[in-house]
């Protein structure tokens, strides 16, 4: 076979081909002064900044609008140092609502009570302690008894638990946090899969029921969520399937989702996220890959100092 003939090469002005990267998208090194809400806006114009900045920029808007801006998160989020930054979002009024799966609750409540959480699974597996914890089973067994009753669900029963029983670390914990703001939250336990589910005292029954009363809570925090946004944080499984029902149910109860922004924060991107979150939901979704222990902390910086700066542009106009 003959070698091609490229004499015949058809080609172009350069000036005149569409392109996917310009010198205005192009990072800007900035000066160590440099505040962080500046410093954001320096970030490329491409991939992840942008998404960052659009979820950002939603969550603002929601939160001016007064609409709802509820999370979800998994078990990795506290245990990786991040529920201060939540709960400092929670304190400021952005979130309004808080929803987590199992292990989540109980690495909040470890936190709140003993200052520590997360143990070596193997040493503790093979020495036959592996998730052994007397305080934290009692927990759940009270909360989920007190939470089966009187529609206060197993997020508000362990918020309440935490804070009357005196944590020496309450204010590092994202449920009582919640429960002193008086906004949802809600737990969505997976039974056999949690430390406290191996545990006599913790009552299969009350931990079901005071969790379905969180699922039918979360219902109605989901029939909010015109115009407003839906973050997943770390959970791959449990809440994007939880996300997906509870959205079938306020569908079929003919609520308007109408401008429902849907994101998911997480180290890696799976295939419930993908569909029962960014896509199936809402009206757009925004995705954001990257460790917790800097995205979130990237993101509640992000929002503060847009906050900020919104507040006072609104201080000057007045």
């Amino acid at each position: 076979m003959r070698p091609f003939d490229l004499n015949a090469l058809r080609t172009y002005d350069l000036e005149s081909r569409p392109s996917k990267v310009a010198v205005a998208d192009l990072g800007t090194p900035v000066d160590p002064s440099t505040s962080i809400g500046d410093w954001l806006d320096t970030l490329p114009r491409q991939l992840a900044a942008n998404e960052l900045r659009k979820l950002r920029d939603h969550i603002v808007r929601a939160h001016r609008q007064n609409r709802t801006v509820a999370i979800a998160i998994g078990g990795h989020v506290v245990k990786t140092g991040c529920a201060p930054y939540l709960i400092d979002l929670i304190q400021r009024g952005v979130i309004k609502s808080v929803s987590m799966n199992g292990s989540a609750a109980i690495h909040d409540f470890e936190l709140a009570l003993a200052g520590k959480t997360s143990e070596d699974v193997t040493a503790q597996l093979h020495s036959g302690n592996f998730g052994m914890a007397r305080q934290t089973a009692d927990a759940f067994a009270a909360a989920s008894e007190q939470g089966s009753r009187n529609d206060l669900g197993l997020g508000a029963a362990l918020g309440r638990y935490i804070v009357e029983l005196g944590c020496p670390h309450v204010d590092a914990s994202l449920v009582a946090a919640c429960y002193r703001a008086a906004i949802p939250c809600t737990v969505h336990v997976a039974l056999g899969t949690d430390i406290v589910h191996m545990h006599p005292q913790v009552s299969g029954a009350a931990l079901g029921a005071a969790s379905m009363l969180d699922f039918r809570i979360l219902c109605s925090v989901v029939s909010t969520l015109t115009g407003g946004v839906w973050l997943n944080i770390g959970s791959a499984v449990v809440m994007p399937e939880v996300f997906l029902k509870a959205v079938a149910v306020v569908r079929n109860f003919e609520h308007d989702l109408d401008g429902l922004v849907t994101a998911n924060l997480d180290k890696e991107s799976k295939y419930r996220t993908g569909m029962n979150v960014l896509r199936r939901p809402g009206s757009e979704g925004i995705e954001v890959i990257g460790h917790h222990e800097l995205l979130i902390p990237l993101l509640h910086v992000s929002l503060t100092a847009k906050l900020a700066a919104a507040d006072s542009g609104l201080s000057r106009a007045a």
